[in-house]
């Protein structure tokens, strides 16, 4: 079998080699600005940090941030924030403390693996005070001190804990205690505990009585409906410098909602590996058979099922799909015979897929450049369990969203909305499209 070779600007790589590093970043480095020229992009769309210029308000975000808003200028002392892997409960909650910036000294804390007094500890740091040789009591006296000093000066604290699905019980009760710092008339501290599913099965334990009736709001993040998966691909894409026409078609638009099930982290994880795809192929719109191809290669828990495209004019048939998607991995199976061009091409965006999502470079097992004559056959697996889902929380929160679209804002004062010149369409829901 000849070997594969990639060109990259004037050298070539062989495959089945491992580069230097200074080869592997000048190659991903060109496939980088490649990527971007082709589409005529400033940066990536679909990025995996939570940044708060590419935050799309659905329906559900915009009430979870308005109810957040709300709880603290009301002084309610106590709120919760839950929402499945992949929701954007971080970037809201960056949104959050951002529109913060000038009315009240915040604190971010995410580390949740410690004990109360690690997190004391953390708070204090935050708060740059100093707690060196003190004990947990000793701790909880300077903090009080401290947010006496700030009410005083007509300053408010906010103290909001990510992931706090992971704390114990007995930091859930240190913090239950933070909420005594008071006056008669005021919270001298607002706490906003968000987490995962988790977080809501742990308040709803009977030992917890106390501190879940001292919860104001149990705010929650739902998936995007079809509708918004649509344009918040519009959305990304505008922010990221697109302008040309549509890039998805209606029809793919339709088939990334139903397999991302509305969950911003898997609708990014798919447009990056379509548009991945459409550029290692010099393809400029992106239709359902694309799409089709990439969940097909796609490393997903649901890959062992088998999937059909529904004949013209009938509805697609709704595909199971792991509410938590796992990083991309592509995978070019051997009996597809493609000519070399199309391979070195694909190739090179495989390669740029694994640089992007942070994946270990092997590149023997990742291509399909199979040393086997034949392939080993497998028997049979029996079909997966059906997924678990998490029971919510029992408080629930009514609509307090206002009217009308709310904006993003970025660290650094950048204020985009929703870009609707990147080609949004209205998506058909019956028919088969492409």
């Amino acid at each position: 079998m000849n070997e594969s070779h990639i060109g990259m600007t004037g050298k070539e790589v062989e495959l089945g080699g491992i580069p230097s590093l200074d080869e592997f970043a000048e190659f991903t480095q060109t496939a980088e600005m490649g990527f971007l020229e082709y589409y005529g992009l400033n940066e990536q769309p679909f990025g995996v940090t939570p940044d708060p210029r590419f935050l799309y308000l659905g329906s559900k975000h915009r009430q979870a941030l308005a109810a957040l808003t709300y709880g603290m200028e009301s002084n309610r002392g106590f709120l919760t924030l839950i929402a499945k892997p992949g929701m954007g409960k971080t970037t809201l909650l960056f949104q959050f403390l951002e529109s913060l910036r000038n009315k009240a000294r915040t604190v971010f804390l995410f580390q949740t693996d410690g004990d109360s007094a690690d997190l004391m500890r953390n708070l204090l740091a935050d708060l740059d005070l100093d707690s060196k040789g003190k004990d947990l009591s000793e701790m909880r006296q300077i903090l009080n001190q401290y947010l006496i000093r700030n009410m005083q000066a007509g300053q408010s604290i906010i103290l909001v804990i990510d992931e706090a699905q992971n704390l114990d019980e007995k930091v859930l009760e240190s913090i239950r205690l933070l909420s005594n710092f008071e006056t008669p008339w005021m919270k001298l501290m607002q706490i906003v505990l968000a987490g995962q599913p988790q977080l809501g099965d742990r308040l709803a334990k009977p030992s917890m009585a106390q501190l879940r009736q001292r919860v104001s709001f149990a705010i929650r993040i739902e998936p995007f409906s079809r509708d918004e998966v649509s344009l918040y691909i519009d959305h990304r894409l505008g922010v990221a410098g697109y302008r040309g026409t549509s890039l998805f078609t209606p029809g793919a638009r339709i088939l990334v909602a139903e397999r991302s099930e509305g969950t911003p982290r898997n609708i990014n994880n798919i447009c990056f590996c379509a548009m991945s795809l459409a550029w290692a192929t010099k393809q400029k719109s992106i239709g359902r058979e694309m799409v089709t191809e990439i969940l097909s290669e796609m490393d997903l828990e649901s890959s062992s099922a088998t999937t059909t495209q529904a004949p013209d004019g009938m509805e697609q048939t709704k595909y199971g799909f792991s509410q938590n998607l796992p990083p991309a991995v592509f995978t070019v199976k051997e009996p597809r015979a493609r000519g070399w061009a199309h391979r070195a091409d694909f190739a090179s965006a495989l390669l740029f897929v694994l640089r992007w999502l942070g994946f270990p470079y092997h590149v023997g097992n990742r291509l399909g450049i199979s040393t086997q004559e034949k392939p080993v056959p497998i028997k049979s697996l029996p079909d997966p369990p059906p997924a678990m889902s998490m029971d919510p929380i029992e408080h629930e929160i009514p609509d307090t969203s206002p009217s009308g679209h709310v904006s993003e804002s970025s660290t650094g004062g950048k204020n985009p909305t929703p870009s609707h010149g990147s080609g949004a369409q209205s998506t058909p829901s019956n028919t088969e499209l492409k």
